[in-house]
């Protein structure tokens, strides 16, 4: 049974790995963007307990999966169940060139016209990681990864990892 989180910036390659994983071990796969935010304008996020819910519901449907996503306090709520996390410690230049080339996201976005109209907003917020002080911020991210007593892996680049 193996139980993966993965977790870095935007643009990272955490969707990437975990599609990899997933299709190569054959795991569950929960993108923590699909239940973190609600559906209204401006985003706002959803109810932590409603979240925890959703994670629930996909934990105890798959013996072995791999969840990812920038949300720390998401990724506590299952980290228990988890036997493994893989920090993506990615160069934040690199995470830019990354969002700039990714395909449309169709679970996110309702065209690659709106996706590339959020652009210039996701880039700000990507160049942001290292100075935030949030549950998406590095040094979040980093306390999370230290305090994991299982394996734990750190990639501070996108080669090929599967």
């Amino acid at each position: 049974m193996r139980r993966v989180i993965i977790f870095g910036n935007s643009g990272s390659g955490k969707s990437t790995l975990a599609k990899e994983l997933m299709k190569k071990d054959a795991l569950g796969y929960l993108d923590l963007d699909t239940l973190a935010w609600l559906p209204v304008v401006p985003p706002e996020r959803a109810p932590l307990k409603d979240s925890k819910e959703q994670i629930d519901v996909f934990t105890k449907a798959n013996d072995s999966w791999v969840i990812e996503g920038c949300y720390t306090d998401l990724l506590e709520l299952v980290a228990a169940e988890a036997n493994e996390i893989i920090f993506m410690n990615i160069d934040v230049n690199l995470c830019i060139e990354n969002a700039k080339i990714r395909p449309w996201e169709p679970h996110k976005y309702e065209s690659k016209e709106a996706q590339d109209n959020n652009l210039e907003m996701l880039i700000s917020w990507i160049k942001q990681y290292m100075e935030r002080d949030d549950e998406f911020s590095f040094k979040s991210h980093m306390n999370f990864y230290e305090s994991f007593p299982n394996k734990k892996v750190m990639y501070k680049n996108n080669e090929k990892k599967t």
